[in-house]
C-alpha cells in the first residue's frame, strides 16, 4: 500500500506542478496545466518501473539520449521567438519542447544501446589486461580438480574470475547432510585454496550478482556477457545454454578427450584386464586417461596383462572406446601404447 500512495502523490503534485506552470488566471489554463501535469507524473511512474529492468547499456544509451534530446530542444527554443504560441506562454513551450525531444532522445539511446561496447568503454582507463582473457569458473569445474593442473601447465591464460554466488553454492554442498555431497562440496573449496595460493595464476573473486536470477546456471551465463568472458564447466546442459546466447564456453571434457593419445587400428598396445564384457568373452580394460577397451576372447586373461592389436575406435558423446583382440604373432608391432 505504501507504494501506492507515493505513486498518488507523484500524480498530485504532477498535476500542481502543470498547473504552477501555465499559472491560474482561467479555467482552460488550470486544465492544460492539469492535463500537462497529469501526463508528466505518468511519464515519470513508467520510467521508474522501466528502470528496474533495463541493464547497463540501456541506461547509459537512455541517458546521452536525453542529453542530446535536452540540447536539441534549448536550440530550437532560443531560435524561436518569445511569445505566445497557440496561447501557450514561453515557459511552456520550453517545458513541452524539453519534453518531447528529451523523449525522442531517449528512445532513439535506448534503441541504439546495443552498439555501446561498455568493454572497449572501460579499457580507456584501464590496463587492457585487466579486462582481457577472464575465465568464469563454474561449480562443476572447480569440484572436478582437473582445472588446478590445467593451471600449473600455464597453458590456462588471464585471470580465473569466481563468482560470490558460485561460492555460496560451493558452501551449501559442503554442508549438506549427503556425505558425498559434503565431500564434493569440501575438495571443491580446497581446489579454490590451491588455486589462489599458486602465484602463477590470477585469482579474483567477484561480488557481482543478478538477483532477478534465481538459477546459478543462468547466473553465470549472463555474467559471461556481461564480463565477455569464458565459462569454464563440465555441465553439458551449461554448455549447450551458454553456447546458445552467444557465451564462449570452455569444457573441460572436451579439452581431456582432445588430449587423449590418437590410436589406429593395428596398432598393439599392453593392457591389464579387470572385468568381463558384455558379449561372450570379452574382456575390460581400462587406459590410464579412462578409455575404456574392449577385447574380444580375453575372458581368460581376467587379471592380466596382455597385449593387444587393436581392431577399431569408436567415439560417442560420452567418450571413446577402442576394440581389440589378443595380438597373435603374425601382428606387426608398428605402435606400443
Amino acid at each position: 500500500m505504501n507504494i501506492i500512495y507515493i505513486r498518488l502523490l507523484v500524480v498530485i503534485i504532477g498535476i500542481c506542478f502543470g498547473c504552477f506552470l501555465f499559472g491560474f488566471s482561467d479555467v482552460f489554463s488550470i486544465l492544460k496545466g492539469a492535463v500537462v501535469g497529469l501526463a508528466l507524473s505518468l511519464v515519470v511512474l513508467i520510467t521508474e518501473n522501466y528502470l528496474k529492468l533495463c541493464r547497463l547499456k540501456t541506461l547509459i544509451g537512455g541517458g546521452l539520449g536525453l542529453f542530446f534530446g535536452l540540447f536539441v530542444s534549448n536550440l530550437i527554443v532560443n531560435a524561436i521567438q518569445t511569445g505566445d504560441i497557440f496561447g501557450f506562454s514561453p515557459n511552456a513551450i520550453k517545458v513541452l519542447s524539453a519534453f518531447i525531444f528529451g523523449y525522442l532522445g531517449m528512445m532513439w539511446g535506448v534503441k541504439t544501446a546495443n552498439e555501446i561496447n561498455i568493454q572497449n568503454i572501460k579499457s580507456l582507463f584501464t590496463s587492457s589486461t585487466s579486462e582481457e582473457n577472464l575465465k568464469i569458473l563454474d561449480t562443476s569445474a572447480i569440484i572436478d580438480g582437473r582445472i588446478e593442473d590445467i593451471s600449473e601447465t600455464g597453458f590456462l591464460e588471464g585471470t580465473l574470475i569466481i563468482p560470490q554466488f558460485v561460492l555460496k553454492e560451493l558452501q551449501h554442498i559442503a554442508d549438506s547432510s549427503d556425505s558425498l555431497k559434503r565431500n564434493r562440496g569440501r575438495r571443491g573449496l580446497d581446489i579454490l585454496h590451491k588455486l589462489q595460493k599458486n602465484v602463477d595464476v590470477s585469482v579474483q573473486i567477484i561480488e557481482k550478482d543478478f538477483p532477478g536470477i534465481k538459477e546459478v546456471d543462468a547466473k553465470l551465463v549472463e555474467l559471461g556477457k556481461f564480463l565477455n568472458g569464458k565459462v569454464i564447466t563440465n555441465d553439458f546442459n551449461l554448455n549447450k545454454v551458454a553456447e546458445l546466447q552467444g557465451v564462449p564456453v570452455l569444457n573441460v571434457n572436451k579439452l581431456a578427450n582432445a588430449l587423449k593419445p590418437v590410436v589406429l587400428p593395428g596398432e598393439i598396445m599392453n593392457v591389464y584386464i579387470i572385468k568381463e564384457g558384455k558379449e561372450y568373452g570379452q574382456g575390460v580394460a581400462y587406459l590410464d586417461d579412462g578409455t575404456m577397451v574392449v577385447i574380444d576372447n580375453a575372458r581368460n586373461s581376467i587379471g592380466q596383462n596382455v597385449e593387444v592389436s587393436v581392431t577399431s575406435v569408436l567415439q560417442t558423446t560420452a567418450g571413446r572406446m577402442i576394440f581389440g583382440r589378443i595380438k597373435e604373432e603374425s601382428d606387426e608391432s608398428t605402435f606400443h601404447y
